[in-house]
């Protein structure tokens, strides 16, 4: 296999009959799959997509969504999932800066859109998973056309995805991910998880973003099938566990928080699970001992990113549990923790410093952006992840925090994710973030944002002493703030960056 294109027909020919994708309103097995995606593939060529063309996907997760995936990589053309929150603005960027010649989307998204689409000069297909806009065609279409025989072939050095990242820190940069890094990460991560045919999985993770698509297409490879929720919520997610009966549920940690916080969790038969998977931000150590006393599976952790296609860091299921690390490198890829000064160094075990990466999993470069490549991956090979971690000395890393993220309050550096793992520990906290504010004589302090858990009461001063018997002086919040909800990116994050817009989200 050169690339993930070619996972379902590996698929279809092993398990044809085996039900592969569930979804609300449709279920699909190998074989259906893998000929609707070809059909998809066939209706492309058929409209001029060639290989190496991008074909953008913008739409909420529905079954659709993957054939359409599929059917274009089948096609050779390159994936483009655009994230569903970005704004028609951003979206306008995006499709003009990897030059996209179709559009797959849904039509509440192509609403949304206005006049942008009119704007973009190469895009020649615009494909409506609904009823069809003036402009666009039925993707239902795509479907009566005959399949293609075989997927255009494609090297492993080829370009198989961009995937834009969050342009927190200016425009969004498309990180081009070739071919053997998409479909090595899903063999990797199956490996490291310990997948099969066996499993299914229940994922409310956006199919757009890395770790959603790599809980897809890792569970398609080894022949399990996949239940994909739209998107999440709490009471869905329980339900669909004791009614697929769920091998695995892999989210991010406001996900669990949710589910545990959710009024039936004490009543759910979770017996099913055998491991679950938690991704995307440093997570509580006491979420995660709940998780597991409740549903009596393992929450196995996890760590990646955009430019490495998915995951770079994780923990073998039947490795000794170290709670709270991101886990060990995968396989064939070389992470290291360098010096805050001088990367080049290695920073001693223990001492934090940036986590930095080198290996087929590294992206080929930011799409059309020399200058951000070359600010991103060194001389050397070194993917510069921006993520501050430490590493202890049987080879496992733990995550502290983002770089940019970091308060300093009169010299000193101050991580929000220590702040969040202590208050998350207290009994009246349901979720935690911690921000900046501006201070005029120490330039930023600390603020915690509280999400309050049930009807248990607490103010802030009793919030902010439990903090001091448990962090640095410096490291202790000067103010909390209760709100009704954080928020959130697509998959589930908090974006501390959001914060300050809080200000007026305030509970008395």
């Amino acid at each position: 296999m050169n690339g993930p294109g070619e996972i379902l027909p590996r698929g279809a020919m092993r398990f044809p009959r085996k039900t592969a994708l569930v979804t609300a309103t449709r279920e699909l097995t190998y074989a259906e799959l893998d000929r609707a995606s070809a059909c998809v593939a066939a209706a492309l060529a058929a409209r001029g997509i060639r290989r190496g063309d991008r074909v953008s996907l913008y739409s909420q997760n529905r079954w659709e969504w993957i054939v359409a995936y599929h059917g274009a990589l089948k096609a050779g053309a390159v994936v483009n999932p655009i994230n569903v929150m970005l704004t028609a603005e951003e979206v306008r960027y995006v499709l003009r800066d990897c030059q996209a010649a179709a559009l797959f989307a849904s039509e509440d998204k192509l609403a949304g859109l206005g006049g942008v689409l009119d704007e973009i000069d190469t895009l020649r297909s615009v494909l409506c998973f609904d009823d069809p806009p003036a402009g666009a065609e039925a993707f239902a279409d795509c479907l009566e056309t005959a399949a293609s025989p075989e997927p255009v072939p494609v090297r492993p050095e080829d370009p198989s995805t961009i995937g834009y990242t969050s342009g927190t820190t200016g425009q969004p940069k498309g990180a081009v991910q070739s071919q053997r890094a998409v479909l090595m990460n899903c063999e990797l991560t199956a490996r490291m998880h310990g997948r099969s045919e066996t499993d299914t999985v229940l994922t409310a993770l956006p199919a757009p973003h890395v770790y959603g698509n790599v809980a897809i297409n890792s569970t398609f490879l080894v022949g399990g099938t996949v239940v994909l929720m739209e998107r999440f919520d709490a009471g869905t997610t329980l339900e669909l566990v004791e009614k697929h009966r769920a091998t695995m549920v892999e989210g991010v940690p406001a996900m669990y928080a949710m589910l545990l916080a959710h009024e039936r969790i004490e009543a759910t038969d979770l017996s099913s699970l055998t491991r679950c998977t938690v991704g995307g931000q440093t997570i509580p150590l006491s979420t995660i001992e709940r998780w597991q006393r409740l549903s009596g599976a393992p929450l196995v952790e996890l760590w990646g990113m955009t430019e490495l296609s998915g995951l770079g860091t994780t923990h073998w299921v039947g490795a000794e549990p170290c709670p709270g690390s991101i886990g060990v490198a995968l396989p064939g890829l070389e992470v290291r923790v360098g010096d805050l000064e001088d990367a080049s160094r290695t920073a001693p075990a223990g001492t934090p410093g940036e986590l930095l990466v080198r290996g087929p999993l590294v992206m080929l470069g930011y799409f059309g952006n020399d200058e951000a490549t070359a600010a991103t991956i060194d001389d050397d090979g070194w993917l510069h992840t921006g993520d501050i971690a430490y590493a202890d000395d049987t080879g496992h890393f733990f995550i502290i925090d983002r770089r940019k993220d970091m308060i300093i309050t009169a010299g000193y550096n101050v991580y929000p994710a220590e702040i969040e793992r202590v208050l998350a520990t207290h009994p009246a906290v349901a979720m935690v973030a911690a921000g900046p504010i501006p201070d005029e004589v120490k330039g930023e302090t600390a603020r915690a944002y509280i999400v309050p858990a049930g009807r248990v009461i607490v103010t802030a001063e009793e919030l902010i002493e439990y903090c001091r018997g448990h962090l640095a002086a410096y490291k202790v919040p000067r103010s909390v703030q209760f709100v009704t909800t954080l928020p959130q990116t697509s998959t589930g994050k908090i974006m501390r960056r959001k914060l300050a817009d809080l200000a007026d989200d305030r509970i008395e």
